[in-house]
Formats: C-alpha cells, sequence, structure tokens
C-alpha cells in the first residue's frame, strides 16, 4: 500500500491528524494551566504575604495529584478509551483551574487541595494520549505523533507565561489568570466531545482508504493469530508485557533515574525560575513571564534540531544508535548542571558588585 494514499490529495483531511491536532492542544492548555501558577504567585505572595515556604507547598501540591494518576490513566484510557479518560481529565483540570482565585481567598487548605485536584485531572492526559496514540497511529509515524505532542509542552509555556504575566499586570489582576485559561480549556472540551474518538473505527467520517492503512499497518507488527484474533472483531490485541524481564534490564533503569534526575531539573525550573528572576535578579513583575519564555522558546529549537542531527548521525555518519543517544543525553544533562552553577556563580558575582558599589 502506498505511504500516502492518493486520495488524501483531493481534499480530505486524515482524521488521525485531527485527533493529533486536538491531542497536542490538549498537552499545550494543559502545562499552560500547570505553569501559570509560577506567574500568578508572584503577584499572590505580594497580596497573601507567603514565605517560600508556603509557596513551595503550592507549586508542590498540583505533583501530588499528578503523581496519582499518571500510571492508573494508562490503563483506565486502554479500558474506556482514551476519548473519554483524556475528555474527563480536561474537564477535571478546567474546572479546578476556575476554581484556583475562589480557593485562595478562602484560605490556605483549600487552595492546596484546589491544585492536588487540579493535578489529579492532569495525569491522565500522557497515558491517554499514549492510548490514542496507539490505537490511531501505525508504528512507523508514532514518533513523529509523540515527538509533536512533547514538544507542545514547551509550545504551551512559551505561550502561557507571557500571557499570564500581561494578565496578572492588567486592571483584571492575577485572578484573570486562571479564569482565561479555563475559558480556553473549557472550549477545547466542547470541542473534543464532537471531533474526539478513542478508535478509529468509531470515526464516522474517516476514509476507507486511510482505516485500512491504518489497520493492516499495525496488524503487521503482531503475529499471525494475534491478526487472526482482530480481524474476528476484537479491539484488542493478545499480548503479554514482560514486566519482569524490562524491570530486569539495566538500560531501563539507566533511562529511569536519567528521567528522574533530569526532571528534577526542569520542574524546579518550571516552579520558581520566574521567583528566581524577581526576587534575586530584581527583573521587573511585568517582564518575568517574558524572560521565562525565552528558556522554553530555545527549548523548542532545539528539540527539532536535535532530532535531525541524531537522525543525521546515525544514518550519514553511521554512528552506533546507542552512542548518539548516550551522548544527547550526556550534552543534555551536563549543558543544565554546568548553565545552572554559571546562574548561581552570576548571582554571587551580582552579589559581591552590589556591595563593592
Amino acid at each position: 500500500m502506498a505511504l500516502i494514499p492518493a486520495s488524501w490529495w483531493s481534499g480530505y483531511t486524515p482524521k488521525r491528524i485531527i485527533t493529533i491536532i486536538l491531542c497536542i492542544f490538549a498537552v499545550m492548555i494543559s502545562y499552560a494551566d500547570r505553569s501559570n501558577m509560577s506567574i500568578a504567585i508572584v503577584y499572590m505572595a505580594k497580596e497573601f504575604n507567603w514565605n517560600h515556604i508556603t509557596q513551595g507547598i503550592v507549586l508542590s501540591s498540583f505533583y501530588i495529584g499528578c503523581l496519582t494518576t499518571q500510571v492508573i490513566g494508562g490503563v483506565l484510557a486502554d479500558k474506556f478509551g482514551g476519548k473519554r479518560i483524556l475528555g474527563i481529565g480536561a474537564a477535571t483540570w478546567t474546572l479546578f483551574t476556575l476554581l484556583t482565585p475562589i480557593s485562595a481567598r478562602v484560605n490556605i487548605y483549600c487552595l492546596i487541595l484546589c491544585r492536588i485536584c487540579l493535578g489529579i485531572g492532569e495525569g491522565v492526559t500522557f497515558s491517554s494520549i499514549s492510548s490514542l496514540i496507539t490505537k490511531w497511529f501505525p508504528p512507523k509515524e508514532r514518533s513523529r505523533a509523540t515527538s509533536s505532542v512533547v514538544v507542545s509542552i514547551f509550545i504551551g509555556m512559551t505561550i502561557a507565561l507571557p500571557i499570564s504575566n500581561m494578565l496578572g499586570s492588567s486592571q483584571f489582576g492575577w485572578e484573570s489568570i486562571f479564569w482565561v485559561f479555563a475559558i480556553v480549556g473549557f472550549i477545547w472540551s466542547v470541542v473534543w466531545q464532537f471531533y474526539g474518538k478513542s478508535d478509529p473505527r468509531d470515526y464516522s467520517g474517516i476514509s476507507k482508504e486511510e482505516l485500512d492503512w491504518i489497520l493492516e499497518s499495525k496488524s503487521s507488527t503482531y503475529s499471525e493469530d494475534n491478526f487472526e484474533h482482530y480481524q474476528s472483531g476484537s479491539r484488542e490485541y493478545i499480548h503479554k508485557i514482560p514486566w519482569k524481564l524490562i524491570f530486569s534490564r539495566r538500560e531501563v533503569w539507566a533511562i529511569l533515574l536519567g528521567e528522574l534526575f533530569n526532571s528534577w531539573g526542569f520542574f524546579i525550573l518550571l516552579n520558581w525560575l520566574p521567583i528566581f528572576y524577581y526576587e534575586y535578579f530584581h527583573v521587573n513583575i511585568n517582564l518575568i513571564g517574558y524572560y521565562t519564555a525565552l528558556s522554553y522558546f530555545l527549548y523548542i529549537i532545539m528539540g527539532f534540531t536535535s532530532g535531525y542531527i541524531c537522525d543525521y548521525a546515525i544514518h550519514q555518519l553511521k554512528l552506533r544508535v546507542l552512542t548518539v543517544r548516550r551522548s544527547v543525553n550526556l550534552i543534555g544533562s551536563l549543558g543544565m548542571s554546568i548553565s545552572l552553577l554559571f546562574v548561581s556563580m552570576s548571582k554571587i558575582a551580582s552579589f559581591y558588585y552590589y556591595y563593592d558599589c
């Protein structure tokens, strides 16, 4: 079968493209709703006189909720469908984004509970989208679909941070940050109910050619028995995941530990960088969102270019895949570590400069 069926050039939009675009917007909104607090809390801390400990508790409470649903979200998505779980998750985080200003004015405990519930809603995002990608995309297209979703994380934050700064500095105050993003989340939820589908066979407008392309490409990766089972009408493949074998591999633990330490730095910067700019470098409060967004804009550029560089190294320079992957992870980890050291040194230098003058 041709890679791109001829009928696609006649104005037909592949339904899996619509699905992945909606997933991309879901991730953008999700990360916008979690990152806008890092800007809003600068204004909130001034109004409510919060110290750093209180700010840290508010910021970290989101991840308590997020942690509880990340794994179970995938299980639920496989059982009940990615559309339903992602839709429920989006409705949940949209509701608690809207309730954030109200809960903050009640008391700090209500705000913490609200952030935990927000995290519970957002925790299912990636696991349900992974389920959708598995159902909608042939194996040869999944890497591109997944990378598009990952890059949308930083697009969402790059857009959300300056907008949050503008809203927080406006006459409507920091509360408007959460109102505006809640409206955006509500609009996406409505669109998702009409155009989101858990399985390509549930999409009434999908062409037979695209559906055959998806199913035939997927079935070729499974054994003949599984293929026969799939053709018989079942929506699930028979396969057993070798969990014991997976977790006995040192490569798996290397990836997990690498992601752990990478996430440590990433989420510290996500939560505390605006506060750091404001309190330690005395950046104008109306500009901290732009300064913070610059980091994620560069992240987007490197996210796109690094993929091409890796492909060039593997296919043109004939380097081993393992060597390329190790090198990229090493450069990324060391780069972040060295950069953070330079930031701390620049703060020390500015401290001595301030008092010497």
